[in-house]
């Protein structure tokens, strides 16, 4: 007999409490479910289940070989699974969310390269820099950026940055350049409200780690806002090279303090679970890690 499909009766035995509610699960009668669990007793050898009249109980045996079983039956079944997403077409909406500032500046053109790629697909796109519950908000993905707090979902790395402190000319020339971390208290330093580490800039230099608390004139929930006040002159601001490369790249922005480096960030595609993992997810989640790879300098 096949002592694969014995484990899946013996496990359902146990699962049930008899074998006739095995059975009855199975689609099998009550004698071949028996013979099944007797098959896999006599090729390991030993006895599973202590049998009565009233009641099953397992063994010592039987309670380890259930337990291994159970994690088999589940390694059998996500491999499956696995191996029918690869197959299966993508479609069906998906809904997902990211950052507001990263969403528009470089996952707007591939979101529609995707769509034009996968045209069974349609997306529902939440764009919000607050981190929402993905199965509160019934999402199947989440794009984020930073230090991931714990939780039970999956996170795949998609690809990496680095934050700078930079400002305008027009700033510098009036307020002068931070000649070391701790000159940044004297400046007006516009911060954004969902920084991990809130008003602490910390970062790393010659002379060892920093943390310095600043203060200014502007906090906002959103990164582009404190870049265009700092385009303005307004103040210093910290944010990552994916928003204000460009700026730095044309002169409208400089970087102050570039011996003094910031931890690098992660950008991550974030789901509830490998188990059940649907063609749609996977194969976004592919084509952003690819066309991000390509951004080797933001």
């Amino acid at each position: 007999m096949d002592t694969l499909t014995s484990m899946k009766v013996f496990a359902a035995v146990v699962d049930n409490g008899s074998f006739a509610a095995a059975a009855d699960r199975l689609d099998i009668s009550r004698a071949m479910a028996s013979k099944y669990v007797a098959h896999l007793e006599e090729h390991l050898g030993t006895r599973l289940l202590q049998r009565t009249t009233r009641k099953l109980t397992l063994t010592e045996s039987g309670t380890s070989y259930y337990d291994r079983c159970v994690q088999i039956l589940a390694d059998i079944s996500e491999a499956e699974e696995g191996a029918v997403s690869h197959t299966e077409a993508p479609h069906g909406t998906l809904r997902l969310t990211m950052p507001v500032s990263f969403g528009i500046l470089h996952m707007g053109p591939i979101v529609s390269d995707y769509l034009r790629q996968y045209q069974d697909v349609k997306v529902d796109l939440l764009l919000n820099d607050r981190r929402v519950d993905l199965l509160e908000e019934g999402l199947d993905l989440a794009v984020r950026i930073g230090m991931l707090q714990e939780s039970g979902l999956i996170a795949k790395r998609l690809a990496s940055d680095r934050i700078i402190i930079c400002a305008a000319p027009e700033y510098l020339k009036r307020h002068g350049v931070p000649q070391q971390p701790a000159d940044l208290a004297q400046h007006n330093c516009l911060t954004y409200s969902y920084a991990a580490a809130g008003d602490d800039w910390k970062m790393t230099g010659p002379n060892g780690e920093h943390a310095v608390r600043v203060a200014g004139s502007l906090r906002a929930t959103n990164g582009d806002m404190i870049r265009l006040a700092a385009l303005g002159g307004v103040g210093l601001i910290r944010q990552p090279l994916f928003l204000v490369g460009e700026d730095i790249r044309a002169g409208r922005l400089v970087e102050v303090l570039p011996e003094y480096r910031s931890d690098e960030i992660g950008i991550y595609a974030v789901y509830p679970s490998r188990k059940h993992l649907s063609a749609k997810v996977r194969t976004f989640v592919d084509f952003v890690a690819a066309a991000l790879a390509l951004k080797s300098e933001w």
